[in-house]
């Protein structure tokens, strides 16, 4: 059992959903957050600036058998060089940027002798643990980091372990490809001169489902979907990648022939394989909803 945890950003919507659980798992919890927003039920709040912590953080760092930091990578960045010697012995520090490869790096380098987890919740916080992927980037393993992840699997979460560059190059192809997508098809929506109310009432499954996915993300946060294409490099050659294969379909319909349209259709199988049947009953269970 974890019994103190801190959760720097513990005010922000990833803070606030590691906050609620570990309140739920009976540990005690500090949230440190400058903003004003409301602490979730029994935390205790602290004020204080993780890159330049003065005695009262210090010291509330210093109980913890769990930090986690909620921030985005600059602040992470600036806290680590003085946060190592600020944890206790046995301490667990876990991040949970979408980006992973620096701040791995940071982590190797100024907490050398620190259990360390990156985690990255693959969905909106909103939607809570269970049945939901966590990617989770073991820094420095030990009890601590063994005994965390299994808590997370215990709220219902898949975790799914991979390394540092594993896991940027995977956010970039379904995170900032995907979300690429869905922009670009919004701004393409809106340059045809179609307008999204006409739409509506005539929209078949694909485009209902995208429209969807247009409405979420440009009603979300556009730091968390800036940073998702900003800070992994590995996001360019996602979106480069989404550009060409755009031009290859127009080019393929408009100077090819039927069949080398049903050749690309027979490319897309093959890479799917054997989750090709998974998708699409998955597909078939999204358009069962009228």
């Amino acid at each position: 059992m974890i019994r103190r945890a801190v959760v720097v950003g513990g005010a922000g919507a990833v803070g606030r959903l590691f906050t609620e659980r570990l309140l739920g798992a009976g540990t005690e919890v500090t949230v440190v957050d400058p903003a004003d927003a409301p602490v979730f039920g029994a935390a205790r709040r602290t004020r204080g600036d993780i890159t330049d912590p003065g005695p009262a953080l210090t010291a509330e760092l210093g109980r913890a058998g769990l930090v986690v930091l909620a921030v985005p990578e600059p602040v992470a960045l600036a806290a680590l060089p003085g946060l190592a010697g600020a944890l206790a012995p046995g301490a667990v520090l876990a991040d949970t940027l979408s980006v992973k490869q620096a701040v791995t790096r940071a982590i190797r380098e100024h907490a050398p002798g620190v259990q360390a987890v990156g985690l990255n919740p693959m969905f909106a916080p909103a939607l809570g643990f269970a049945g939901r992927p966590v990617a989770a980037v073991v820094v420095h393993d030990g009890p601590g980091v063994a005994a965390l992840l299994t808590l997370i699997g215990e709220w219902g979460a898949r975790v799914v372990r991979v390394d540092a560059a594993e896991h940027d190059r995977l956010a970039a192809a379904s995170q900032a490809l995907t979300h690429a997508a869905v922009l670009g098809f919004g701004l393409a929506l809106a340059g045809t001169g179609v307008s999204a109310a006409d739409l509506r009432p005539v929209a078949p499954p694909p485009a209902t489902t995208l429209l969807a996915l247009l409405a979420r993300v440009a009603s979300g946060t556009p730091e968390v979907y800036w940073d998702v294409q900003h800070a992994n490099a590995e996001a360019g050659a996602a979106r480069k990648a989404l550009a060409e294969a755009v031009h290859r379909v127009a080019d393929t319909v408009e100077h090819g022939t039927e069949a080398d349209f049903a050749a690309l259709l027979g490319e897309l199988r093959t890479y799917l394989g054997d989750d090709l049947a998974h998708h699409r009953d998955t597909c078939a269970r999204l358009f069962a909803q009228p």
